[in-house]
C-alpha cells in the first residue's frame, strides 16, 4: 500500500466498516504483525455487529492459541485455486485468462474514481484489499463486493466445507452484504442469473492513500506489507 497520510475522518465508522476491516486483516497472510495486533483487533471488534463479534472473536481466539508457523501453513493450504478457495475475486469470474487482466484494470480504476490511490505491489482484487476499500468507501465498496458476490459466496461455502476456522471470517464478511447468503453452491450460482449490479459511478475526494480516511484503533495496512503470490492452479 501507499504510505498513510494524515487526513480527517470523512464519515462515521459503521459496524459493517469495522467488520470488513477486521475480516480483511484476518484474511491476509498471518505474519507476526497479526499476533501483535490482536489486542487492538479485539478492541475494534467491540464496534462490530453482535453476529460479527461472535464469529470474529472465535477466530481471534484461534489465532491466539495457534503457533504462527502452524497458522501460516494452514493459511497456505486453505486458500488456493486447486481446491477452489481463491482470495482473488476476479479469478472466480475470469479464471487465468486474458480477460482477467482487463478486470483487474477496472478494479484499480474504481479505486481511483473514488479518491483512493493503490500501490502496484498487490493485485487489486485480493479480498483484503477490496475489504479495505469497502470499509473506506462503503457505497462503492459494497457495489464492488456485490458485483463479485457469486465468487465470494462460493469461496465462503468452499472454506466452510474445508472445516477451517477461516470459515467464520468469510461468514462474518458476508453478513455485511445485503440480503441472505445462499446455502448451497447451486443457490450461489443461481445468483449470477440476476445479472451484475449497476455500474459504479461517482468521483471521490482528492487522491489519498488507503489508510488515510478512517482512523481505527490500529495502524492502517503498512506500505511494506508483502502479500503472498497467488497460488498457481
Amino acid at each position: 500500500m501507499s504510505a498513510p497520510a494524515t487526513a480527517p475522518v470523512t464519515s462515521p465508522v459503521t459496524a459493517d466498516d469495522v467488520t470488513r476491516l477486521i475480516a480483511g486483516r484476518c484474511l491476509e497472510y498471518p505474519e507476526t504483525r497479526l499476533y501483535a495486533e490482536l489486542p487492538a483487533l479485539r478492541q475494534a471488534l467491540g464496534e462490530a455487529s453482535p453476529e460479527a463479534v461472535a464469529l470474529l472473536s472465535g477466530f481471534l481466539d484461534h489465532v491466539a492459541a495457534t503457533a504462527p508457523l502452524d497458522l501460516c501453513a494452514h493459511y497456505t493450504a486453505t486458500f488456493d485455486t486447486r481446491n477452489r478457495r481463491c482470495l482473488y475475486l476476479t479469478w472466480w469470474a475470469d479464471g487465468d485468462t486474458r480477460r482477467r487482466g482487463m478486470s483487474l484494470v477496472r478494479v484499480k480504476q474504481i479505486y481511483r474514481e473514488h479518491g483512493l490511490r493503490y500501490a502496484d505491489e498487490e493485485l487489486p482484487d485480493f479480498l483484503p484489499v477490496v475489504l479495505d476499500f469497502a470499509a473506506r468507501r462503503p457505497s462503492a465498496g459494497t457495489a464492488l463486493l456485490e458485483e463479485h458476490r457469486v465468487g465470494l459466496e462460493l469461496l465462503r461455502l468452499a472454506v466452510a466445507a474445508a472445516d477451517t476456522p477461516y470459515a467464520a471470517v468469510l461468514e462474518a464478511l458476508c453478513t455485511t452484504l445485503p440480503g441472505p447468503s445462499p446455502q448451497t453452491r447451486e443457490e450461489a450460482k443461481a445468483m449470477a442469473r440476476k445479472g451484475p449490479p449497476q455500474e459504479l459511478v461517482g468521483i471521490g475526494s482528492p487522491m489519498e492513500p488507503f489508510g488515510a480516511v478512517i482512523d481505527l484503533p490500529w495502524p492502517a495496512r503498512s506500505a511494506d506489507h508483502a502479500i503472498p503470490e497467488r497460488p498457481s492452479a
